[in-house]
């Protein structure tokens, strides 16, 4: 009777391809984790933009023409702002997984980025 096993050779490559495999998915899992915060923080600045144009627009048809500060823009979005955000008198300001900013602040019914106090590289495009 003949007994059919792996040999330890083919044990050791197997264990030796997976872990070859691992060192390339996990860094590029990294990297996507990463863009998707990112994104995250896009659509907030987005969803600011669009809840400040509407509550403008709002108001102009009431005949009110008051500007829209910081805590009023927080108030329109519905969902609250996320928690890597932070409000301070009119500037929103997103912090990165990496610990570097970026300040948004609203202004004349607008959220104009900070380009002087943004270090978020990703962001250089809003």
């Amino acid at each position: 009777m003949q007994r059919t096993a792996f040999t330890m050779i083919e044990l050791l490559f197997v264990i030796t391809v997976i872990g070859i495999l691992s060192a390339i998915a996990i860094p590029k899992f990294a990297m996507t984790r990463n863009d998707a915060i990112i994104t995250k923080a896009k659509s907030t600045v987005a969803a600011l933009r669009s809840a400040i144009a509407t509550e403008r627009q709002k108001n102009i048809l009431k005949g009110q023409f008051t500007d829209i500060n910081g805590s009023t823009a927080k108030g329109l979005l519905e969902y609250g702002l996320p928690s890597d955000w932070s409000l301070s008198g009119d500037v929103f300001t997103y912090t990165a997984p990496d610990g570097s900013t970026c300040a948004f602040k609203v202004e004349h019914n607008r959220l104009d980025k900070d380009t002087s106090n943004c270090h978020v590289s990703e962001m250089d495009d809003l």
